[in-house]
């Protein structure tokens, strides 16, 4: 008979890693997590990243100066290699810690969903450009090229900013309205294109030798650019680029439109939530997390509570954290719930006593109290602890004692 494997599966652990590991992934994984403000680790972190980031933009501008390359070249070329190795290495650090970004999938498949997301391949494409011309000397310029990629590590800072996140959320909430609009877009360049090709062929075959080459020139029409290098000679062709020119005004307007009633909607959206919260009184309570408490090592998105009560903080060693979805539970964590109160009409009160050294109940059981049948006692905190009342218990001094009363 075979005996079953009772060890307790830890979330993020890897085949055979020890929980001592674990920690030490978890912990770098906080330390490198953007965003994750809860430990001074994890702030200087991330305020470090954005350091260097800056500072390789700054020397990737200034390296494209003659003058500064022949007075400070080499200071340069060691400040992009320093920075350019801590993105190395910060990729490194995020490969090894990828089963906490992805919890719900196995460490394999959460590390092939960091390599291939957006972040991944832009930390990726930060650092392999510079690195790839030792070995494929021929391709120099075309991977410095990808130095650009550097810039968009930039846009973690979204996870500091909620104004920032104004943006992605209409681009988000927009993105069938956007499509359909570029589509069109699209259909009247490729139409713009035959039509000229049609007119100006006979006259200019050099610059328009077939159907897609005034594609260029359509699209700088639609687009309202107009470089000049590009242009129709003959009447009916001088005549068709004003109706195109007129066309692309409107159209290239839409997308523009579209967004800009998304950024409308969304600040809306955002002051009315405002005046609910202002308008909308909570009632609070604090639970504190048993060693035993299933809730450890759960998530706050993975707990199933009712839809009126939400997690407003949690308290841990201290420190007040905001609880977002992906925070993990630990022990001796204190959470608040919110709740709206509780009216329907009916006379329903709570009230707290604290028992005083001099307090008639003090050493008194709660089946002794003389109290209203109309009245219940919830519950008894003792010590930081909460209790489930019986008739049994003897109440003590320091003891809260909730009331609910009826009628």
């Amino acid at each position: 008979m075979k005996k079953k494997n009772n060890k307790h599966h830890i979330p993020g652990a890897w085949k055979n890693e020890s929980e001592k590991m674990v920690k030490f992934r978890k912990a770098v994984f906080h330390a490198v997590d953007v965003g994750y403000t809860e430990d001074i680790q994890g702030r200087a972190y991330d305020f470090l990243n954005l350091i260097v980031i800056l500072i390789n933009l700054v020397v990737t501008v200034m390296m494209t100066f003659k003058e500064m390359m022949e007075a400070y070249g080499g200071i340069l070329q060691t400040i992009e290699a320093v920075t350019v190795f801590f993105f190395a290495l910060d990729y490194l650090l995020r490969l090894y810690t990828s089963s906490f970004l992805f919890p719900a999938k196995k460490p394999w498949s959460a590390l092939w969903h960091y390599i291939i997301s957006f972040n991944g391949i832009v930390d990726l494409l930060s650092f392999l450009p510079y690195y790839l011309p030792f070995f494929f000397p021929s391709g120099a310029v075309a991977f410095r090229m990808f130095r650009v990629m550097r810039i968009f590590r930039l846009f973690r800072i979204n996870a500091y900013y909620d104004s920032l996140n104004v943006i992605t959320e209409v681009l988000k909430s927009k993105a069938k309205q956007l499509i359909s609009s570029v589509f069109i877009l699209l259909l009247l360049m490729l139409a713009a294109s035959l039509c000229m090709y049609s007119v100006e062929n006979p006259a200019q075959p050099e610059v328009f030798d077939n159907a897609l080459s005034g594609i260029w020139w359509a699209s700088a029409t639609l687009m309202t650019v107009g470089y000049g290098d590009i242009y129709p000679i003959t009447a009916t062709g001088k005549i068709l680029g004003t109706i195109i020119t007129f066309l692309g005004v409107g159209v290239a307007a839409i997308p523009t439109g579209i967004i800009s009633a998304g950024f409308v909607e969304q600040y809306s959206r955002l002051q009315q939530v405002g005046k609910l919260v202002s308008g909308t009184s909570m009632q609070f309570i604090r639970v504190a997390l048993d060693p035993n408490d299933n809730w450890i090592g759960k998530t706050i998105k993975e707990l199933d509570l009712p839809d009126e009560v939400i997690i407003t903080a949690v308290t841990r060693n201290g420190e007040v954290i905001i609880p977002r979805g992906d925070l993990e539970l630990e022990e001796e964590d204190v959470l608040v719930f919110g709740a709206e109160p509780f009216t329907d009409g009916m006379n329903i009160a709570l009230k707290e006593i604290k028992l005083t050294s001099d307090h008639e109940w003090k050493n008194k059981m709660i089946k002794e109290l003389d109290i209203s049948r109309q009245t219940f006692i919830v519950s008894v905190k003792r010590k930081g602890k909460t209790m489930i009342p019986n008739g049994s218990l003897k109440l003590a001094e320091g003891d809260v004692i909730i009331l609910y009363s009826k009628g």
